[in-house]
C-alpha cells in the first residue's frame, strides 16, 4: 500500500529523516518506536503530505503523493495533540468536517464517538475541553471516514484507563479489517498486544524493520517492551 524509496528530509543544514525506505501493506499494524529526535514525526508527516521531503518518494498504492494529492482521502490521522478552533463547538466541527468531505452522518464512522459519549459535550466550545477530552475528538475524527490507512500519534496520550481500552479496542477491529495501522507511542504496554511489526528509527535512521515474531527471535525476548529494548541497547552501543 506505501512504497517509501531513499526518503529524506533536511530542516536547514540539519538532517530529520535519513535515507529512509519501508514496504508496508494492507492489514500491518506497524509500531513506529524511537527516542525523541529520531525522525518518527517527520517521518509521519511526509507520509501525511504535511512536509515535503528533501529527496526520495513516497507511493500510495503506486501513485507518488507528491503528484496526486487524492490519497489523503483515504488517510485517518490522529494527532499527537489535537488543535481546534478554541471558539467552534464541538458539534460544529464534526459538521463542518462531514461537508467538507460531503459525507452525512449515515455514511460515516461514529462507533468512537457514541463510545466516548462526544455527544455528552457535543455543545462545549473547544477551547473549553480537557486534554483528556480533546483527544477523544481527535480520535473520533480519525475513524470518521473510514480510511484505508490510520495514522495514530501516541494515541493513548491523556486518556483514561477505560477510554485507552476502548481505543485499542477499535485499533485492532479496524486492523482485523485490513486497515494499514501506524502508532507511535512511548507507552509500549499500549501496543504490545496488537502490533504486527516494528521500525526503530533513531538519528533520522530506520535501524530495524520486521515483524514482531522476528524481532522476538532476534532479541530471545517474549515481551515487546523488554525486545524493543534490547533494540535501544543493541544500537546505543554502535
Amino acid at each position: 500500500m506505501i512504497s517509501i524509496d531513499a526518503l529524506s528530509k533536511k530542516f536547514g543544514r540539519v538532517p530529520a529523516v535519513r535515507s529512509v525506505s519501508l514496504e508496508l501493506q494492507q492489514a500491518q499494524l506497524l509500531s513506529l518506536i524511537g527516542p525523541n529526535g529520531s525522525g518518527k514525526t517527520t517521518l509521519i508527516k511526509c507520509i501525511l503530505g504535511l512536509v515535503v521531503p528533501t529527496s526520495g518518494t513516497i507511493l500510495f498504492r503506486g501513485q507518488n503523493i507528491q503528484k496526486d494529492t487524492h490519497y489523503r482521502s483515504f488517510l485517518g490521522y490522529m494527532p499527537q495533540m489535537g488543535r481546534f478552533p478554541d471558539h467552534m463547538k464541538v458539534r460544529q466541527l464534526f459538521e463542518l468536517m462531514r461537508d467538507l468531505r460531503k459525507k452525512n452522518k449515515s455514511e460515516t464512522d461514529t462507533e468512537i464517538f457514541e463510545s466516548f459519549r462526544i455527544s455528552d459535550f457535543e455543545n462545549k466550545g473547544l477551547g473549553e475541553l480537557s486534554g483528556g477530552m480533546r483527544q477523544k475528538v481527535s480520535a473520533a475524527l480519525a475513524f470518521l471516514f473510514h480510511p484505508d490507512l490510520l495514522i495514530l500519534d501516541e494515541p493513548t496520550a491523556g486518556l483514561d484507563p477505560i477510554s485507552s481500552e476502548i481505543l485499542k479496542a477499535k485499533i485492532l477491529k479496524e486492523h482485523q479489517n485490513g486497515k494499514l495501522i501506524i502508532i507511535t507511542s512511548h507507552i509500549l504496554s499500549d501496543i504490545e498486544d496488537i502490533t504486527t511489526h516494528v521500525a526503530y528509527m533513531q538519528e533520522g535512521e530506520m535501524l530495524h524493520y520486521s515483524s514482531v515474531q522476528e524481532l522476538h527471535n532476534i532479541s530471545g525476548e517474549n515481551s515487546l517492551s523488554r525486545a524493543i529494548s534490547f533494540l535501544m541497547t543493541r544500537h546505543q552501543k554502535n
